[in-house]
């Protein structure tokens, strides 16, 4: 028999994580943003004021599906006057792929359920950073024939290097020639001058010494970046915490570029499954005339291969850089859903005059406050990390 429960308890939501785990394992959607780990960490230290409504499906006592949702209140920073429903790691940390977690085969049955329940709970829903053929998509096209209103919006795209097939040399060949040969060039230079290592943390002690690099040399950049991904105690918390249990998981790629024994440039990465997702990067500003940045992503994407990964993810953002090392792309969107009724349509109506308070200070403040203006709400509307 189906039976759909709401986990609104932290501590409920701990002891799923071996439920949660396996299930995953078993769906289509499986992917390290969808990880107990990552989301649990999330709710721990970068959830604010949402309420945790987790939608468990199950059939007798074996868990079928996991909705992962919050409830968001209202927020007049981010000028969204109504609460809704959204995925867990929504916001802050940049999750991307987030969707509902489905065994293989029951999804059907799990849908449906979700559905009813959404349906009970009768509350505007706000799906972001889904990709195409995600689950959230079938189900978002089900509530609309139940009259509910959709809007679907194409939000962000992620660059990524197919690797299947692929060595580094060969790789390599693909790339655009000035591309190829500034980077040797840069690779040549920096042996011939200096005792160079390119390290990954290993062990408890090196991942501590190599996360504190990285936030000093991400954070050495952050003024022209206009970078928040380690700039509050919460979210540095927070990633502190994720990449110990992604060491313990092996998923961490915690990779360090040093000269002479001192660190210059550092990237975060995350092999999970067969795909190495790059996350975040940071280098020092004084060297960056020997590209220190460049010979560490072209570094990566070499250990990624030689992993046998079949996949560099570069995660969203459409930054300049990415075209160097791809021109492959999927598309991210955003699930806007309302509920069919008045309180739906009013719900509509107060978000869509959020949308139009930002164009409008975009339209009237100086160029440079309007563009920090929108590239603050932004990113706190989609969690986007500076990935460069």
């Amino acid at each position: 028999m189906i039976k759909t429960s709401t986990v609104t308890d932290a501590e409920a939501f701990r002891r799923l994580r071996g439920e949660w785990t396996e299930l995953l394992a078993s769906s289509p959607s499986d992917t390290v943003f969808l990880t107990w780990e990552w989301l649990h960490t999330w709710w721990e230290h970068c959830a604010g004021p949402r309420r945790l409504a987790l939608l468990a499906v199950r059939d007798g006592r074996d868990l079928i599906a996991l909705a992962p949702l919050a409830v968001r209140p209202p927020q007049s920073s981010r000028l969204s006057f109504t609460s809704r429903l959204e995925f867990l790691g929504t916001g802050a940390v940049g999750s991307d792929y987030l969707d509902l977690i489905v065994r293989g085969g029951e999804e059907e049955r799990a849908l449906l359920a979700i559905e009813e329940a959404l349906e009970r709970a009768d509350a505007a829903i706000d799906f972001a950073q889904t990709r195409p053929g995600a689950l959230a998509e079938r189900l978002a096209g089900s509530l609309q024939n139940r009259g509910w209103w959709l809007r679907r919006t194409t939000t962000n795209a992620c660059p990524f290097i197919p690797l299947s097939g692929l060595s580094w040399p060969s790789y390599l060949q693909g790339l655009g020639h000035s591309h190829r040969a500034n980077l040797n060039r840069r690779v040549r230079a920096l042996t011939r001058a200096h005792d160079v290592t390119f390290e990954a943390a290993g062990t408890g002690a090196e991942r501590r010494r190599a996360f504190q690099a990285l936030v000093a040399l991400h954070n050495a950049r952050r003024a022209e970046l206009g970078s928040d991904a380690f700039d509050r105690p919460g979210r540095i918390a927070f990633h502190d915490r994720f990449s110990a249990l992604a060491l313990e998981q092996g998923w961490l790629r915690l990779l360090l570029l040093s000269l002479d024994g001192q660190p210059v440039a550092s990237l975060y990465g995350l092999r999970y499954r067969d795909v190495f997702s790059f996350y975040q990067s940071g280098f020092d500003p004084a060297r960056a005339r020997l590209s220190v940045g460049l010979v560490t992503m072209g570094w990566s994407i070499r250990q990624a291969i030689d992993e046998g990964a079949s996949e560099f993810d570069f995660l969203h953002g459409e930054e300049s850089y990415k075209s160097l090392w791809t021109q492959t792309r999927r598309p991210l969107g955003r699930l806007e859903i309302y509920p069919p009724r008045a309180a739906g349509a009013f719900a509509r109506r107060l978000d869509d005059a959020g949308r139009g308070a930002r164009r409008l200070a975009r339209a009237l403040l100086p160029g440079g406050s309007a563009a920090r203006v929108a590239r603050g709400l932004n990113a706190r509307a989609e969690g986007r990390p500076d990935a460069s």
